[in-house]
């Protein structure tokens, strides 16, 4: 919509990216408001951080957004407006997807089937943090992985946002014990604090799960590290098992030989939740439809991200490609 000339522009506060310079690129600037259009318009109070984003810095992601940018693909808020029949209305609650850029921001607006109502238990730092993880880790463990009650898992990278992540929702959906894997003591400490039955040091964790399971393995792995431990993680299923890979924080993107498939009949199974969202229509709010009772009844209690003023994005992103982030993190906008 082009406004005339003699209306004024509303702005408002955002982080920009106006070079691939990495997560110090992000600065804090006034930008126009987004038109409506048919979506719905959002007051942002809170804005996810995740992996995507330090890569898309870098331009070493596979989305690639024209120069300059706002980065963020969750946020929670206030809707402001809302199109005739949506499923949402002006002063609701609301935690919503980007899908890849444009959160960090005071104002966004977003298509409403991307759009879910917040449990009024669900603050909305812990409201922004839920959606790219948790959506991704139901994706994982319900739609691809298959996980049945009863089951052992095993996650790598367990203090990161996926990570506690999958401690809070597995015993949601089945898990008998959940065993994390992790890099410090400190570390450690946030894996129990999130739900996991043992804590194993990534030094070494294919003798513990070992020992822990007697010999027999783990039914599920979900793996957001890659790298070098991607071996041993196959030799560490259960017949039957399933090695779920959902990203490569580690930086290397590692390999299978298929035989270890066969022999062991094992599965290695790819999770790229949002390309599996973007050919099944419908399929977020399915997800949410589950997730949401969950948050509400406190079955599954919400994250308790790490919160970062607006002024301080850039130390937030650059928490996630350091690796030092404890948990998810969020920028908090309002």
């Amino acid at each position: 919509m082009v406004r005339p000339p003699e209306e004024k522009e509303d702005t408002m506060r955002a982080i920009q990216i106006a070079r691939l310079d990495g997560p110090s690129a992000a600065k804090l600037t006034d930008i126009a408001e987004p038109d409506a259009g048919g979506d719905v318009v959002i007051e942002v109070h809170a804005a996810g951080v995740a992996f995507p984003d330090a890569l898309q810095s870098r331009g070493l992601y596979q989305h690639k957004p024209p120069l300059p940018y706002v980065p963020g693909a969750e946020l929670a808020g206030v809707v402001r407006s809302a199109p005739a029949g949506a499923h949402v209305v002006a002063g609701d609650r609301v935690a919503a997807l980007t899908m890849l850029c444009g959160a960090m921001a005071e104002v966004v607006a977003v298509p409403a089937d991307r759009v879910f109502k917040l449990p009024d238990t669900v603050s909305f730092e812990a409201g922004a943090g839920l959606l790219f993880n948790d959506l991704t880790v139901h994706c994982a463990l319900r739609t691809r992985g298959r996980l049945s009650v009863g089951e052992t898992l095993l996650v790598h990278g367990a203090a990161g946002g996926i990570g506690t992540s999958t401690l809070r929702l597995a015993p949601a959906f089945g898990a008998a014990r959940t065993i994390a894997v992790v890099s410090s003591p400190e570390k450690a400490e946030i894996a129990r604090a999130a739900g996991a039955s043992d804590v194993v040091m990534a030094d070494g964790f294919k003798d513990a799960v070992a020992e822990l399971t007697g010999e027999r393995g783990v039914d599920v792995i979900l793996d957001p590290v890659g790298g070098d431990r991607f071996t041993d993680s196959l030799r560490s299923l259960a017949p039957g098992g399933r090695l779920l890979v959902v990203g490569f924080t580690g930086g290397e993107i590692p390999t299978v030989k298929v035989n270890r498939l066969l022999l062991n009949n094992i599965d290695a199974i790819g999770v790229g939740w949002g390309a599996w969202a973007s050919v099944h229509p419908g399929y977020l709010t399915q997800q949410w439809d589950e997730l949401s009772p969950l948050l509400a009844s406190g079955a599954v209690a919400p994250p308790e991200p790490m919160v970062y003023p607006l002024e301080r994005a850039a130390e937030a992103i650059a928490s996630l490609e350091s690796r030092s982030a404890a948990g998810k993190v969020v920028v908090k906008i309002r």
